[in-house]
């Protein structure tokens, strides 16, 4: 049995209300970047996205993106990227973006850099908060930025540890 390996790209929807990401839906993602390889690589590239492409995840308050290709074709489609400029979703056109902060072989490597980058982010907005709560708050928010299943199996690792050198 062969297995078919993939690689996922993380991106950011970029749109200049915020407001209009609430509208974005996975079929809609999928149908905007599907016309973006078509227009970018005609009957080819529609053919390659046809197989094993999905929308993974999509999380539409932060709007980060989770898309899958095949690993032998994902260069290509992560090419067509940069094409799409609008996204029609609920019957509205959302003028946006696609920024791809990374590519990873499993859906726990994207999580885990998401993680990382949202911890980024967070210490980047400190030096503009104006008030002394809101610094307080994005204190907070960095420091509880953490996947809590990975600090268990870490936890769970510095145990075995110490049982093994009893």
């Amino acid at each position: 049995m062969v297995r078919l390996k993939a690689r996922y790209l993380l991106c950011e929807v970029c749109v200049s209300d915020s407001s209009s990401l609430r509208l974005l839906e996975e079929k809609a993602i999928y149908q905007a970047v599907k016309a973006a390889v078509i227009k970018a690589h005609g009957e080819y590239g529609a053919a390659l996205f046809s197989i094993g492409s999905t929308v993974t995840y999509l999380n539409a308050y932060t709007g980060v993106v989770i898309l899958r290709f095949r690993k032998a074709h994902f260069q290509l489609l992560w090419s067509a990227l940069p094409f799409i400029s609008s996204i029609w979703s609920q019957g509205q056109k959302v003028r946006c973006f696609f920024n791809c902060i990374h590519v990873g072989g499993t859906i726990r490597t994207c999580q885990k850099f998401l993680v990382r980058y949202g911890r980024q982010q967070l210490c980047r907005m400190l030096p503009h908060c104006k008030t002394e709560a809101e610094k307080q708050e994005v204190r907070r928010a960095v420091m509880s930025c953490s996947l809590k299943k990975f600090r268990v199996d870490d936890d769970d690792d510095d145990d075995d540890e110490e049982k093994e050198e009893t």
